[in-house]
């Protein structure tokens, strides 16, 4: 009997109004030595169970690389030269980060939506830990954020996400050459009036293959062999160079 009730139950919920059906160009990417970056495009759909309604809908595209503590120190000059003075622990920040809108996120995206998703850049950095020993932390997550945003690393990319007829949404996500390996969750938001009203979310993998993974590898679980290698080819390098300046000079 309470089975029953609870299929009942089921049947009387709502279907939702309007779904993501999503696509990518590819769930892949392979870091190889002469790896100089990818271009990921992101596309899809909204599946509708009733007429399009009158109030548009905005989508919002997220990519994350695997978050990390970071330590973010500030330098002031003492006696001339520039030491540390402070320094903020950050539990966690995403070491590539993305957001793609179909306008200014400020208008497609509620302040309260934000907070409940942590979709903007700020956001989705974790907060400071128990340890750090500045006051104004929110300052240092700020020059994270810049820091990053000069190396392509962070990006907020308002208005680049093309929707056609309200229905066929792509972007196209520039993923950079210094990638970290791992899992990149990528989120669509469907939002209306700045309220979140669908999601969906997958993931894109990036791993090393080739070269570049057996180095990873070998440093990893043989870092004193790797050690050795390394010096070898230091030393090689470098016999070499001097050798072919000698020649030069003799020529």
């Amino acid at each position: 009997m309470g089975r029953l009730v609870f299929l009942l139950c089921l049947l009387a919920l709502p279907a939702k109004a309007e779904e993501v059906v999503l696509g990518l160009s590819r769930d892949k990417v392979a870091i190889t030595a002469t790896f100089e970056g990818s271009e990921v495009l992101v596309f899809g759909a909204v599946k509708r169970e009733a007429p399009i309604p009158e109030t548009p809908l905005e989508v919002v595209i997220t990519v994350a690389g695997p978050s990390l503590p970071v330590t973010v120190r500030r330098k002031d000059r003492r006696f001339g030269i520039w030491v540390n003075t402070d320094e903020v622990r950050l539990e966690a920040a995403p070491t590539f980060y993305a957001v793609a809108t179909t306008g200014p996120l400020d208008e497609v995206l509620s302040i309260s939506e934000d907070e409940r998703h942590r979709v903007s850049i700020p956001r989705a950095i974790g907060p400071a830990g128990a340890a750090h020993m500045a006051g104004d932390a929110e300052s240092f997550a700020e020059a994270l954020i810049r820091i990053r945003r000069g190396q392509n690393a962070y990006q907020l990319r308002e208005g680049s996400v093309a929707f056609d007829e309200q229905t066929l949404f792509r972007t196209a996500i520039r993923l950079p050459a210094n990638l970290t390996e791992g899992a990149y969750p990528t989120r669509i938001f469907l939002t209306r009036e700045g309220r979140v009203v669908a999601q969906f979310e997958t993931v894109i993998d990036v791993h090393k293959v080739g070269l570049e993974r057996w180095l990873f590898t070998l440093s990893r679980e043989r870092p004193l062999v790797y050690g050795l290698m390394s010096l070898a080819i230091a030393i090689a390098a470098g016999w070499g160079a001097s050798a072919s300046f000698q020649a030069l000079r003799r020529g």
